[in-house]
């Protein structure tokens, strides 16, 4: 995948929920750090709870500039951030993901729910579609994601996307491939 650009902010995606596994809270704390320690910044839901409250904490405490985007409906529900580097208040959730893919030059998706599962099918879309070129990468954290990932091979199989269709997803097992991810697509670049 080619880049106009080199990947300087990345937008992570991820629950309002922390799950019922701690290693899913240890890996967004660690994906905080990470993106802190290789000078990235973060852009995210702006909410205080669930995953993406533990990651905008955790790179914010390692230095990152935190940049959130809340639409106005959700600020009672997610607690909005405290703290961060930036923070946009939209009308609604289409701008809110405009916004956030505006500000990001890559995805890095983390365990979540439907809302994060609807924020990676539509870049995924939008990149089919030839309206970008950010990587979107999986964190599979304890095979998490495997049945998007076979559900992405079974529409290519029975021929209801293009073959290359099943590359516009790069996986990591953890963060640190995720970064790893990252810096190899700035290096190729």
């Amino acid at each position: 995948m080619s880049l106009s650009t080199t990947i300087k902010t990345v937008c992570v995606y991820c629950g309002s929920r922390l799950g019922n596994k701690p290693y899913y809270q240890e890996q967004a704390d660690e994906l905080g750090q990470r993106i802190a320690n290789a000078g990235l910044s973060l852009v995210y839901g702006a909410g205080s709870v669930g995953l993406m409250g533990v990651v905008a904490r955790s790179a914010r405490e390692n230095g990152a500039d935190v940049i959130g985007i809340i639409p106005s409906h959700l600020d009672d529900v997610e607690i909005t951030q405290d703290g961060l580097s930036e923070l946009h208040v939209t009308d609604d959730m289409h701008q809110r993901k405009k916004m956030m893919f505006e500000k990001s030059d890559a995805f890095i998706v983390l365990p979540g729910g439907l809302g994060t599962l609807d924020e990676t099918l539509e870049m995924m879309t939008w990149a089919q579609l030839s309206l970008h070129e950010k990587p979107i990468i999986i964190v599979n954290t304890n095979n998490y994601w495997s049945p998007l990932l076979e559900l992405v091979e079974h529409v290519v199989s029975d021929g209801f996307a293009a073959p290359e269709n099943a590359n516009l997803l790069s996986v990591a097992d953890d963060p640190e491939g995720a970064i790893k991810l990252i810096e190899q697509f700035n290096t190729n670049r």
